[in-house]
């Protein structure tokens, strides 16, 4: 049994899937505390459903794709067979995920989209470095990227770790209301980082606290 927050169909917003209709699995529970979360109802709202239930409430959204996202999903342990499942009845599968859990539970044909936290999410002593071995080229890395601080800090480790070679696309997104776009954009492009300037699409689309978008 998993215990899920909410069960919609959206835009898909973040990553190189942006704009693309998507069903999303919002499961129940995080371990983390992030300065900046947008997802605060999802630490403890819910309710309890089987696999085949949440596999029946998808497939009736009609979509071609699925994120499983949180919370943290990982923190519930049949989340890896509900991504499994999902890709067994025919979904193309993405996991959003932070860097704080172990991702190698996940089956190797879901897209993995990890984020790492830097220091301003008041979380980055949590990120487990090791994930990262378990990345592939179809994967995705995200850093939420608060201030200056914040990018000076993900712009070294993706460069000290090659970060850029070993997965699909690195994303820097800016925290709404926090740190202007075109700030952030002129860092990259001064840096010349090997990275993607990343903006919430459903944010600009619909009121950004609104959900079930």
């Amino acid at each position: 049994m998993l215990r899920v927050t909410e069960i919609y169909k959206s835009i898909q917003g973040e990553s190189t899937f942006a704009g693309l209709p998507c069903a999303f699995v919002r499961l129940t529970g995080c371990p983390l505390r992030c300065a900046w979360c947008d997802t605060e109802y999802a630490f403890y709202e819910g309710v309890s459903m089987s696999i085949p239930e949440v596999l029946d409430r998808v497939e009736r959204l009609g979509t071609c794709l699925v994120e499983i996202t949180g919370g943290e999903p990982l923190a519930q342990k049949d989340c890896p067979a509900l991504a499994q499942a999902l890709l067994s009845a025919g979904w193309q599968v993405l996991v959003e995920t932070s860097g704080a859990l172990p991702i190698h539970v996940l089956p190797a044909a879901a897209i993995k989209i990890m984020d790492l936290k830097c220091p301003g999410s008041g979380e980055c002593e949590k990120n487990d470095f090791s994930n990262l071995e378990h990345l592939t080229s179809r994967d995705e890395l995200k850093f939420v990227i608060a201030d200056r601080a914040d990018y000076e800090w993900a712009r070294d480790v993706v460069r000290e770790r090659e970060l850029w070679k070993k997965v699909a696309a690195v994303h820097f997104s800016p925290v709404l209301d926090r740190l202007a776009p075109h700030k952030l954009a002129e860092w990259i492009l001064a840096d010349g980082a090997p990275v993607r300037l990343q903006l919430q699409l459903h944010k600009l689309i619909w009121q950004p606290d609104r959900r079930g978008v």
